[in-house]
């Protein structure tokens, strides 16, 4: 078998996105009605692939630390929050029309040539509000103004007292949580890089403020690796320091990590240090103190913030790309996604050789042992060969064969995705075999 990752064609992401509608993992939204612009569903596998990628973010982020909580914050929200976190005032783009073919862009984006005809003569910049605004209640006006949030943010710190007070931490801690968010993009773009409705892994992270520095490197290095361990190639990312020109309203410093797309590198995820803006905006908005009293030190402060804020969907694209690789076996082209096996949809698909009773009901033995264990497929269709093609293109790091000699001897066929070596294991012990061939290197 040779093989040759595909990274670097240029036909990449196309391949990607081929693969993706194919098997399974993204569909155009409301693709039957012409689809609806810069909108997907995540079909059987790219939900499984999405519930990966968050399990393994909060995993990280939530179940081995002592020293961070989670939340679910609402969705919709009130003009005051949005007001007091400055997004009705500031959280716009600079939009413009081009005067040759009418098609608006975002302005920072196009280089002054129009994507669409080429033109090079735009109207003035605008600012363009990104939030969606909608009413609640059966009364449209002022008083049932509401917002979709266009972070997840907000919400945590509207609930650092609550957390606080019920969570019994005291800073350093954090507050994570996974949710959608909602952004009116003036021009989505590059399949699920940037969409108007998207989910966000994000964690607030509070400290006292001599703090923030060195807690600020912590979590940059803590998020590379994470990247990393999941298999992203360390060529592919790099850590881009925001110039303090070019910092949002609210950060005394940032850094993204970026990930090496098709078309350059670009954001997978930023660190911000926020400062103590976004407690004391809504602390002044709200009358109520978010503040820490340390009661060794004597000291009340209103602690910094450490953002942490990375998309779902971009994690799992940046996956993806990193993953998707073609070589050759048995002189034909095979294409695998070698993901790691915590985000590959399914861990483990069980194969019987053929449709014979006596085969498939050792083999649904043998389903019902790992189950519990491992999300698994279940596939009795079209040749063995073929079957396991279907299985590296979507990922699965183990298929497992059951035939005839299993009857007789009581083991079946082990076959790892990315070196095709085949062992031979016994159902007693299978289980055992499959957490050794998925522990860590």
């Amino acid at each position: 078998m040779s093989s040759s990752p595909d990274t670097t064609t240029s036909d990449l992401l196309d391949k990607v996105i081929n693969l993706c509608k194919r098997r399974g993992f993204i569909f155009p939204s409301a693709e039957i009605y012409g689809g609806f612009r810069s909108a997907y569903d995540y079909g059987p596998l790219g939900v499984l692939m999405l519930r990966n990628v968050k399990n393994a973010w909060w995993h990280s982020m939530v179940q081995m630390r002592e020293d961070v909580v989670g939340i679910d914050a609402a969705i919709l929200g009130p003009p005051a929050v949005w007001a007091a976190s400055g997004h009705l005032e500031t959280f716009t783009d600079p939009l413009v029309d081009c005067k040759k073919c009418h098609e608006r862009w975002r302005e920072d984006k196009i280089d002054g040539k129009c994507p669409n005809c080429g033109g090079t003569d735009f109207t003035e910049p605008r600012a363009f509000n990104l939030m969606f605004k909608t009413s609640a209640g059966p009364v449209e006006g002022e008083g049932s103004t509401a917002y979709l949030r266009p972070e997840t943010a907000q919400g945590m710190f509207v609930n650092f007292a609550n957390v606080l007070s019920t969570s019994r931490k005291k800073p350093p801690f954090g507050i994570a949580q996974i949710g959608k968010s909602f952004r009116n993009e003036i021009t989505p773009q590059n399949f699920v890089f940037r969409t108007r409705e998207f989910e966000q892994m994000e964690m607030e992270y509070f400290v006292p403020p001599a703090d923030a520095v060195q807690w600020h490197e912590h979590w940059i290095e803590e998020r590379f690796n994470w990247y990393l361990a999941l298999g992203i190639p360390e060529e592919s990312l790099r850590r881009y320091v925001h110039a303090p020109e070019d910092l949002s309203h609210y950060s005394k410093g940032t850094t993204d990590i970026e990930f090496k797309f098709p078309w350059g590198f670009d954001e997978l995820e930023g660190i911000a240090n926020r400062g103590d803006y976004d407690l004391g905006a809504h602390s002044k908005a709200s009358g109520e103190k978010l503040e820490y009293f340390d009661q060794a030190t004597n000291e009340r402060y209103t602690p910094y913030v450490i953002e942490p804020a990375a998309g779902v969907t971009r994690a799992m694209m940046a996956f993806l790309l990193s993953a998707y690789h073609e070589d050759e076996v048995e002189g034909e082209t095979r294409t695998v996604l070698q993901l790691d096996w915590r985000l590959a949809p399914y861990q483990i698909a069980v194969l019987p050789l053929s449709k014979k009773p006596e085969l498939e009901g050792v083999a649904k033995e043998v389903l019902s042992k790992l189950q519990p264990h491992f999300m698994c497929d279940f596939d009795v269709t079209q040749s063995i060969g073929r079957r396991y093609r279907r299985q590296d293109e979507v990922g699965t790091p183990l298929c497992i064969t059951v035939d005839f000699d299993t009857l007789e001897d009581r083991a079946v066929t082990v076959r790892d995705r990315d070196t095709t070596v085949q062992t031979r294991v016994k159902i007693d012990d299978l289980l055992h075999h499959i957490w050794e061939a998925m522990a860590p290197a």
